[in-house]
């Protein structure tokens, strides 16, 4: 007997008539002799109302009651999901976050899961019981809830996981697996047998949306087997596990690209010690994440700073950096949201030569100009005008060879 973590996504559970679907997919792996645990996302859209309703009230909603707000989505689905399992035959119990408990901490809309006691779920389990957990939520140690971010379903499917020692987690998706690249865009795209978690934490970080970056971190930190697969079908999907060498000898694995990202550009920072923290510190402390940085030479005692946001944190991190800018003698601050990031993603890249040259020589023989760069041992990814993604990504991705047979 396994112990089977699946999660299914909001699509998934889109319907009455499509979690009905998701029941007698998770039944029938109970059925083989498997205890489960189902992690279920809200029903698809249900999310955007509610934050919707959060911005129709006012432009800063409380962050505290934001996520008061947003965590009733999955409330419904893990009840309709349980009913329905019940209605079937089977004994289903549902649980939200803060009932399991799963204990974040307290940075609201994007909290980090720090420990989940399955104390309550193993006692299910041994009853017999299918769980059914809320995704993307939790509760702080104050008792306040908390959610996770967009995406955050999958983390905590993973997190779940590794604290229960499952021996599989499923990721139930509306793709059947992980692609070379975004299919939308290119047909040709190939779906990928398995991927190492170093590969596929670089493809989430750089905007591929089939796993959020997180319960990748969580996957590889305790080891968790994750399969990506469809609930839609029965076809394999994609493993993602460690490192092997088979992997190696791919150069590049995947071309990703993400258009929810922002540059804002700090003009003539006085070049002194500590001015960059100063511009930086107070981003951190609004928990909004900085991504590419890029600094010019210093030109008589004044340089030039350019990074990039997520594009949701766009309004807020403006605000804070006009304010920081001010503060530390700075002439002005410019921004761009018209960017997207293109990305290249190999293991193989380790030991090759000549890659980042060949994309960007790709890049320019189609005219597309390069705003900021970033690499690291196993990706290179460019700022470019948002217009032009789609052809930067079938061009790379024809480029380095990744289409199908």
């Amino acid at each position: 007997m396994a112990l089977v973590v699946q999660k299914y996504g909001g699509t998934s559970m889109g319907s009455v008539e499509r979690i009905r679907n998701v029941a007698r997919r998770v039944a029938r792996t109970y059925d083989e002799g498997n205890d489960m645990i189902v992690v279920v996302s809200a029903m698809s859209g249900e999310t955007n109302k509610l934050v919707a309703l959060c911005n129709e009230m006012c432009e800063f909603p409380s962050e505290r009651e934001y996520d008061v707000m947003v965590a009733t989505g999955e409330q419904v689905s893990i009840a309709l999901l349980a009913m329905c399992l019940q209605s079937m035959g089977y004994k289903a119990k549902s649980y939200m976050g803060f009932q399991v408990p799963i204990i974040t901490d307290s940075a609201y809309s994007k909290a980090r899961i720090e420990e989940i006691d399955g104390t309550k779920i193993r006692e299910d389990l041994k009853n017999g019981t299918i769980v059914v957990v809320a995704g993307f939520q939790g509760i702080d140690r104050e008792g306040s809830l908390t959610t996770l971010g967009r995406g955050g379903s999958d983390t905590s499917a993973v997190a779940v996981a590794a604290a229960l020692n499952a021996d599989v987690c499923e990721i139930y998706t509306d793709v059947d697996g992980i692609y070379t690249t975004d299919p939308r865009i290119v047909p040709e795209a190939s779906k990928m047998e398995k991927v190492s978690y170093e590969e596929m934490l670089e493809m989430a970080s750089l905007g591929s949306k089939v796993l959020q970056i997180r319960s990748v971190e969580f996957a590889k930190k305790y080891g968790v087997v994750v399969h990506v697969r469809s609930s839609f079908n029965d076809n394999p999907g994609t493993l993602v596990t460690k490192e092997d060498a088979d992997m190696e000898a791919v150069l590049v694995s995947g071309i990703t690209y993400d258009k929810n990202e922002a540059k804002v550009s700090v003009m003539r920072v006085p070049d002194k010690p500590g001015i960059a923290a100063k511009l930086f510190s107070p981003l951190s402390e609004a928990n909004i994440t900085v991504d590419m940085i890029i600094q010019n030479v210093s030109h008589e005692g004044y340089t030039d700073l350019t990074f990039t946001v997520p594009r949701a944190d766009f309004k807020k991190a403006l605000k804070i950096v006009e304010e920081a800018a001010a503060k530390v003698g700075a002439a002005g601050v410019d921004s761009n949201e018209s960017i997207a990031k293109v990305s290249i993603v190999g293991v193989g890249m380790r030991s090759h030569s000549g890659v980042a040259s060949k994309m960007f020589s790709t890049l320019s023989n189609e005219g597309i100009n390069i705003q900021m760069i970033s690499t690291s041992e196993i990706k290179v990814s460019c700022v470019i005008d948002d217009k032009y993604t789609e052809l930067a990504v079938r061009v790379l991705h024809e480029a380095f060879g990744l289409a199908k047979g």
